[in-house]
């Protein structure tokens, strides 16, 4: 009974944390380009993802899995934050980039429209988790069987057997590439924000994302849990952000200084999760040692 208890409650738990981090990413990085001013905006990028490189390093050395996998999620946001999201914003102001607007209101900051750009790097990214190694993702596992290629890697183990650095790249990558479909999608060239292809990237996402939760609740494992929430949060988001986009809520975490509240609400919901999830682990870890 308590097992299928705690496998529900670690997929949820694990979902929640995921989750939290995307709106409080956002806001955390406008509210320090706000809070520091525009002269010192890039230095404040830079040292973010110093910051975020130094908790990939840090979780590399921990034992223990959870901690390894939640610095490595962290360590993730802080470097896509800092050296990604405002280093092309540096480089839109620098080339001149106009934000997209409509009827006086933001609609596409100067940044993305620059981040599409960098889909050729995506692309070779992909080509090496595609053809080069063999990772523990099920999607990359079932086309390298299908191509054949799988035999040709004879060794069968995962690109890495650090849990931190497994995250850090999971994030980071799943992020980049459904940002760029996203923004491809918004594209009047492309399709446009109201066009069928983004109505179907909304719902299909949204099915993508139950059927994926349904498989994170039976986990059991936190650190496991949380991994496999990575992708399960980022899909979903893709229906947030258009959503946001049609206008249907507000995107509070956009303008987080006009809803203080909230943003602190939801950062400390996030701080209750992580600590008890890691005070939970102690617990086990020394009931283990006796």
């Amino acid at each position: 009974m308590n097992m299928k208890l705690d496998k529900p409650l670690t997929g949820i738990t694990a979902f929640f944390i995921v989750l939290l981090t995307m709106p409080l990413g956002h806001a955390a990085v406008i509210l320090l380009q706000s809070a520091l001013g525009k002269d010192h905006v890039v230095l404040a990028g830079l040292l973010s993802g110093l910051a975020g490189t130094a908790m990939l390093l840090f979780g590399m050395r921990v034992s223990k899995e959870l901690v390894a996998t939640l610095l490595g999620l962290f360590g993730a946001l802080f470097v896509w934050a800092g050296w990604i999201e405002i280093g092309f914003e540096y480089y839109a102001k620098r080339l001149g980039i106009e934000p997209v607007m409509l009827n006086g209101e933001l609609v596409t900051k100067a940044e993305y429209l620059l981040m599409p750009s960098s889909v050729g790097f995506f692309a070779v990214v992909m080509l090496y988790y595609l053809f080069g190694v063999r990772t523990g993702c099920r999607f990359f596992l079932w086309f390298q069987r299908l191509l054949g290629i799988d035999k040709v890697l004879e060794q069968p183990v995962r690109l890495s057997r650090s849990s931190a650095m497994t995250t850090f790249m999971e994030f980071i990558v799943l992020l980049w590439g459904f940002y760029m479909v996203l923004l491809f999608a918004y594209d009047d060239q492309f399709a446009g924000d109201r066009h069928p292809v983004t109505c179907f990237i909304a719902f299909g996402s949204l099915l993508w994302s139950v059927l994926l939760f349904v498989k994170l609740i039976k986990i059991i494992r936190l650190d496991c849990a949380i991994r496999y929430a990575i992708p399960t949060v980022i899909i979903f988001w893709n229906v947030v952000e258009i959503l946001g986009r049609w206008n249907v809520f507000t995107e509070i975490w956009i303008d987080p200084s006009n809803y203080v509240p909230e943003i602190v609400l939801m950062t400390v919901v996030l701080l209750i999760l992580i600590l008890s999830v890691l005070y939970g682990e102690r617990g086990a870890w020394r009931g283990s040692e006796e």
